[in-house]
């Protein structure tokens, strides 16, 4: 599953300014970045592609909590956190500042206790999520290798932690394609732009078609979504004068794949019009469902809608979803005071424990991985003995995974007494992206796509399995 690259970096960059200022979808319209060698795809980048071996997941929905979530006051209980609070301890870094520092350990805000059949301890912060325990592998090893927002924030979408790199949902519909043509193979739903913008949900140097396509919270999540013609017969009539128009066009320019793109794009474009407005029409949804939610019938924002807008997009064939709870500020980013948590977990967490049960009641958690993750967690401790917040802390931190090929009511390695470094099994977050591929029946080291002359893929060249995590 390899593909080599064909046109030269300044055509790419002509190609893309094209793309940004086009008004059609973005990642179709660049279908010309594609550059597939593949002639059984070159007229479609989309088109379903065999795994590498059997799949336990056929989607993935990506919950992503923006600024960086404390993991001590939610994961991953610190009995000794609690009890030496106010103590000093030696720090060898901090901030990303190499020496030898001495900071105040502080206590957590919030209590932890044991839910469900499994025992797992969870803070009061997310009450919702803590009934869901039994169906969750919750990791307290993971670590990212970088402190800042912005780094961290592309090196657990992209495994990059330097440079651009296309995203772990591009590289998905890249792996797999999709099975609804109608829709792009990747969305992204989030209110505000993140740490690093676009670049989260990029497709960089892969083929444009799989980059993400936004969609923001709101009485129209896709603009232009609603045609423009008073009728469907006369649109009818409109593309079918504007196709047979293409196609002598691309008739005396064969292997023009630009303009094989921009055919394409018209197409998907009608197939959105035709199949995203039933995606976004709530109408049906029961009283109960939008109860499990926590959404109040006819809203369309919060973390809520999301949600469930997510349960509908991979009901209808979208293979990679992204939420994205907040943008770049008034997120998790907690340095003031860590009370800010409160209404940011209120406002994620019946929504989540909501799409948990309601994929698993229609049994659709059997072959949908859900995932939890922030880009790094916050110290244990700070410099001063009475500050209110917490800084970003990238040693350790904890996500969850749950559903297809998962093992369920599980906790995965651990950090030491105080939660300041990993003390057992650590899941980088190279690691953490061979685990989701590999669900996805994606052998890590085999998708690959050459470009530049090295053949790249989502893990760089690091990353195991964690099979001890796997059903």
């Amino acid at each position: 599953m390899r593909y080599k690259s064909q046109f030269d970096q300044s055509r790419r960059g002509v190609l893309r300014s094209m793309v940004a200022g086009s008004l059609l979808m973005p990642g179709i319209v660049s279908h010309l970045l594609s550059q597939d060698a593949n002639a059984e795809n070159a007229d479609n980048p989309l088109a379903v592609r065999p795994t590498h071996f059997p799949p336990k997941a056929k989607r993935v929905i990506f919950l992503y909590m923006s600024g960086g979530v404390s993991h001590v006051d939610s994961w991953d209980p610190k009995p000794k956190l609690f009890a030496d609070a106010g103590k000093t301890v030696p720090i060898r870094e901090f901030q990303g500042r190499k020496g030898d520092y001495s900071m105040f350990l502080k206590r957590p805000q919030w209590e932890f206790s044991a839910h469900g059949k499994c025992g797992t301890h969870v803070s009061s912060l997310f009450p919702h999520m803590a009934k869901c325990v039994d169906d969750l592998c919750v990791v307290r090893s993971m670590k990212s290798d970088h402190t800042n927002h912005y780094e961290a924030t592309l090196g657990i979408h992209t495994g990059s932690f330097t440079f651009a790199r296309p995203s772990i949902g591009s590289w998905v519909s890249y792996g797999l394609g999709t099975e609804n043509q109608n829709l792009p193979s990747f969305v992204v739903i989030a209110p505000q732009s993140p740490y690093a913008g676009g670049q989260v949900w990029g497709s960089d140097f892969l083929p444009g078609a799989h980059q993400g396509t936004l969609m923001v919270p709101g009485a129209q999540p896709v603009s232009n979504i609603t045609r423009r013609a008073v009728s469907d017969r006369l649109q009818q009539l409109e593309l079918g004068t504007l196709s047979r128009m293409n196609q002598r066009h691309l008739d005396s320019r064969r292997g023009d794949p630009l303009l094989t793109a921009r055919i394409k794009s018209f197409e998907t474009a009608f197939g959105m019009q035709a199949e995203m407005p039933e995606v976004f029409d709530l109408s049906k949804e029961t009283d109960a469902t939008l109860s499990l939610y926590g959404l109040e019938r006819g809203s369309t924002k919060g973390f809520a809608w999301q949600c469930l807008i997510a349960r509908r997009l991979a009901e209808h064939g979208v293979r990679f979803v992204e939420l994205i709870d907040v943008g770049s500020s008034s997120n998790w980013d907690a340095h003031g005071d860590m009370l800010t948590h409160a209404p940011l977990a209120k406002n994620v967490d019946q929504p989540i424990a909501g799409l948990l049960c309601d994929l698993k009641q229609r049994g659709m958690l059997d072959d949908t991985l859900v995932v939890w993750t922030t880009e790094f967690g916050r110290t244990p401790f700070n410099a001063a003995a009475g500050a209110a917040g917490r800084e970003h802390h990238h040693w350790v931190f904890s996500s969850w995974l749950a559903g297809a090929g998962v093992k369920p009511g599980i906790t995965y390695g651990e950090s030491d007494e105080y939660g300041i470094d990993v003390a057992q099994d650590p899941v980088h977050v190279h690691d953490f992206h061979a685990t989701i591929l590999h669900l996805l029946g994606l052998d890590h080291t085999k998708l690959t796509y050459r470009h530049t002359g090295r053949d790249y893929r989502l893990t760089d060249v690091h990353g195991r399995v964690v099979h001890e995590i796997l059903a």
